[in-house]
């Protein structure tokens, strides 16, 4: 975790969006109206250029940057502020046909036409040296623009090649990574298996459906290289950047994947962070599904945010939402009155400094020409998406206030992209029931409904300045990383670990005895054995008098030192320990051997809580679905009361609070309405 010096220094927050003029050169008067209209909907931040290369540099060498000198211009004379991104996500198709090597390679080895986003190669030299030279001419022109805020770099980066020169470089990587040689290597990756171990470095291939796809330190190594290569290429990207707009701060956008709003599993985020000034990511909850509650959503959509907050300890910025609907999820619906206005709050409340769209105007054409947008097809400000957006941006200029405000937590989650992808691999347990994020959930669920601040940190993180440290189903741990839990303990903390954790090392080689050395003295026992379960069978736990309902995953657990404080209640293990708690050091830790129903942990967290005297920032009495989170800055505490249900929801103040929005203020009984919310401070 870094805290860069290049940040965003602005009195006020973000509100606006990706904007592409580039698209309406031909209609002057669209531009012209686009001016009004930024004005008209309180909005004061753009993000532009992203896919714009073909309107920058229509032929080889022939630029023409007079209409982006005209929007910087026409942007910066209502005070608005420019996020000019670089245009390395989608090249014109002259780059790709004059320069064949910039396309990608499949993994089965197939060519790929011109075409799509990020179809290029993060290995080509054409593609190196023409994106560094765009990126170049633009801070040569607009670098000491007033109303430059913040790089951009590319857009959603993501995907592979596996093309010869990117085979040639992740052999490369594997050298310096293994630097024992081919015997290393072999070692690590468990060569004898299926006759698997190489005699030379030019056997070594990237995985493939048509060849070696089962080798799991070879798929394990492969993730990490095109991290590494992606972050190579960005590199590359801000070289003249870095040299000639020292002072300006540079983001990239991270993403979130499935409807279920996951992180997203194709790039290790947290080796971004560093390199990095700004974290920001695109978020596209499913909003009004048919298949979780509204507040169950909000939950997962917080855990997101506080994972990329905490990255550098500082605000970060929605780069990408939409104000009404998408047009890729399998049901693009509409977000229903007011749920704008409170999922913007969300993210306020979680750390954003921004509320940025995706996007500005709608196409006319191509597969985007039905994504939200806040200027729809009848370019109208009369219509009801664009209303909420003026509305939001009203409110979003009563909180400028707010800019740079921080949040703070002595609860942490330790979640791990690594971990991620060897657990996807890992071919034992339940293939479909492993859900490794679901059970991030599941550990986060219990602190979200108790408005417990969260840190979601990382390996590289400093435990030490928690109280509490959950670590659920960290299969994958290096020994460092057991280390540092160790030292956590000793000096205090408290560590919950969970079932299917500490099995195998960085190479995803299991430990002798499918368990880190350092956690049977931390946790004062063994795993016996996991017992998995199929999704019609049942087994409980016994816990403090009550049973609570289990499934999938049973450990048994062997104890040396531990004491039992639940037992299984069924099956061959019956009256064996199945949660434990262990004095260690100055600190305690705790084992839960099984998955088990959300009771467990609402009521397990809840002693901890007491223990630990880990309480919400402020003690405003709430019905269930609502959400109070806070923000400090200074000496001024910001809450957030917000209403995530279809139905009136009643809190009861603590004291007397600033209504900032609203005005005047609120004091004891209020009823909040569905979707409302209220930001208040003292």
């Amino acid at each position: 975790m870094t805290n860069n010096k290049r940040n965003i220094n602005v009195p006020f927050l973000l509100h606006g969006g990706d904007y592409n003029p580039d698209q309406w050169l031909k209609y002057p008067d669209v531009l012209k109206e686009d001016i009004q209209f930024m004005q008209a909907a309180n909005t004061n931040t753009f993000s532009i250029g992203i896919f714009a290369w073909s309107a920058l540099e229509p032929e080889e060498g022939v630029y023409t940057f007079e209409w982006l000198d005209k929007i910087f211009d026409d942007i910066h004379a209502f005070g608005g502020k420019v996020i000019l991104a670089t245009p390395s996500g989608a090249r014109p198709a002259w780059l790709s046909q004059k320069y064949p090597d910039v396309l990608r390679v499949n993994a089965a080895r197939v060519k790929q036409l011109h075409g799509g986003r990020h179809n290029h190669c993060f290995t080509s030299p054409a593609y190196l040296e023409k994106t560094q030279n765009m990126n170049r001419k633009l801070a040569e022109r607009y670098g000491e623009h007033p109303a430059l805020l913040l790089w951009h770099i590319s857009n959603e980066y993501s995907g592979d090649c596996h093309c010869d020169r990117c085979q040639t470089a992740f052999r490369e990587w594997l050298k310096e990574r293994y630097d024992g040689g081919l015997d290393a290597l072999n070692d690590a990756w468990w060569g004898p298996f299926w006759s698997h171990a190489f005699t030379n470095w030019e056997q070594v291939e990237s995985p493939s459906p048509n060849g070696e796809d089962g080798v799991h330190g070879l798929r394990l190594d492969w993730r990490r290289f095109v991290t590494d290569q992606t972050i190579r290429f960005m590199e590359n990207e801000m070289v003249p950047i870095r040299e000639l707009t020292p002072d300006i701060p540079v983001t990239t956008n991270f993403m979130a994947d499935t409807p279920d709003l996951i992180p997203f599993r194709g790039l290790d985020y947290q080796r971004f962070a560093d390199k990095i000034d700004v974290i920001s990511w695109d978020a596209y909850p499913t909003w009004h599904n048919d298949w979780e509650t509204t507040a169950e959503l909000a939950m997962k959509v917080g855990f997101i945010d506080d994972l990329y907050r905490t990255m550098k300890d500082q605000p970060f910025l929605l780069m990408e939402n939409t104000p009404s609907m998408v047009n890729w999820h399998p049901v693009n619906k509409a977000k229903r009155p007011g749920m704008h206005i409170l999922s913007s709050m969300q993210m306020i409340a979680h750390g954003s400094d921004s509320i940025l769209y995706f996007q500005w105007r709608k196409s006319r054409g191509s597969t985007e020409k039905f994504h939200g947008a806040v200027v729809d097809h009848d370019r109208s400000p009369d219509n009801r998406v664009f209303r909420e957006v003026a509305a939001l941006g009203a409110n979003m200029e009563k909180l400028a206030c707010l800019a740079g405000a921080h949040r703070t937590a002595e609860v942490a989650l330790l979640y791990d992209w690594e971990n991620d992808w060897a657990l996807e691999d890992a071919q034992g347990y339940g293939l479909d029931s492993k859900q490794y994020i679901k059970t991030m959930h599941a550990h986060y669920r219990p602190f979200w409904k108790r408005d417990i601040p969260v840190d979601v940190i990382g390996k590289t993180h400093n435990f030490q300045k928690y109280k509490l440290l959950v670590v659920p189903m960290l299969y994958m741990m290096e020994n460092k990383t057991a280390e540092k839990l160790e030292k956590f303990v000793q000096a205090g903390g408290r560590l919950v670990m969970t079932y299917i954790s500490g099995v195998a090392d960085e190479h995803d080689l299991v430990h002798p005895g499918a368990w880190q050395e350092k956690l049977a003295d931390i946790f004062g026992l063994r795993p016996a054995e996991t017992d998995t379960l199929y999704p019609a069978d049942r087994n409980s736990v016994e816990y403090k008098g009550k049973a609570y309902e289990l499934k999938d995953y049973a450990t048994v657990l062997k104890l040396h030192g531990a004491k039992a404080i639940g037992s299984y209640e069924k099956d061959f293990y019956a009256g064996t320990p199945a949660i434990t708690e262990h004095a260690y050091g100055e600190g305690s830790a705790y084992y839960i051997g099984a998955r088990l129903e959300d009771a467990f942990q609402e009521d397990f967290y809840e002693e901890l809580l007491l223990k630990e005297h880990i309480v919400a920032p402020v003690r405003i009495k709430k019905e269930a679905d609502v959400s109070v989170q806070v923000r400090f800055h200074a000496h001024t505490t910001f809450v957030f009361i917000m209403n995530f249900s279809e139905s009136e929801k009643a809190i009861e103040m603590d004291q007397t609070y600033q209504d900032i929005l609203q005005g005047g203020s609120l004091e004891g009984h209020y009823l909040l309405k569905p979707y409302e919310v209220k930001v208040l401070q003292f």
